[in-house]
């Protein structure tokens, strides 16, 4: 798959991964992880985004429990008309932009927000369009936080990455988000694995 065919099967998601799949599960325990993160090192008085935030679940507990700053960016349009179902009052009060993260990203001004993170995002991010992780470090003034299904014992190929593929339908190219991060200068404060994915938060110079 080259970079345009990769998005353009997001944009399209219907079914299992869509929207509404992840609207309906609600927040879990991925939300209380980006939670303390963020209330831990930047404070809830933080502007946040989420990169392919979807339907907004992780935003939607960030919300109830103080965080008001909120942003996202998903390149499904769908999503923001199942938030405006499932979480109201998010869509009313974040602000919310519909593209590719290598679209958005760069319209922001450097450190627009206090922290960004992803969640199973940034793994379908193509080899060709790396240079993105330097937006996210570009536009994050303070934190990052990845939440990203790294392989388990994956040997890594180019750029770092190995892929696989998810119901033999579209590539995961899986990273060590150290290795990412650090090399743009953030420094590895949290580091949680999960049995699904690996939780780590990098606070930025």
């Amino acid at each position: 798959m080259n970079p345009d065919e990769v998005r353009d099967d997001w944009a399209e998601r219907e079914g299992e991964f869509s929207p509404i799949y992840y609207a309906e599960k609600g927040p879990d325990d991925t939300s209380e992880s980006i939670l303390s993160a963020v209330e831990f090192y930047v404070g809830t008085d933080a502007r946040v985004l989420e990169v392919g935030c979807g339907s907004g679940r992780h935003l939607e507990h960030l919300r109830r429990n103080g965080i008001d700053d909120l942003a996202g960016i998903d390149i499904n349009d769908e999503s923001f008309d199942v938030m405006a179902e499932y979480f109201p009052a998010l869509a009313d009060s974040g602000e919310f932009h519909v593209g590719a993260i290598e679209d958005v990203l760069p319209e922001f001004d450097d450190d627009a927000f206090d922290a960004v993170y992803s969640v199973e995002t940034l793994q379908h991010v193509h080899p060709d369009d790396t240079w993105v992780f330097e937006e996210l470090v570009r536009v994050a003034g303070d934190l990052i936080v990845t939440v990203e299904n790294e392989g388990n014992g994956a040997k890594r190929g180019r750029e770092g990455a190995e892929v696989s593929y998810v119901n033999d339908e579209f590539p995961l190219y899986h990273r060590n988000w150290k290795d990412v991060f650090s090399a743009l200068g953030g420094v590895q404060v949290v580091k949680e694995p999960t049995k699904r994915d690996t939780i780590r938060a990098f606070k930025l110079a």
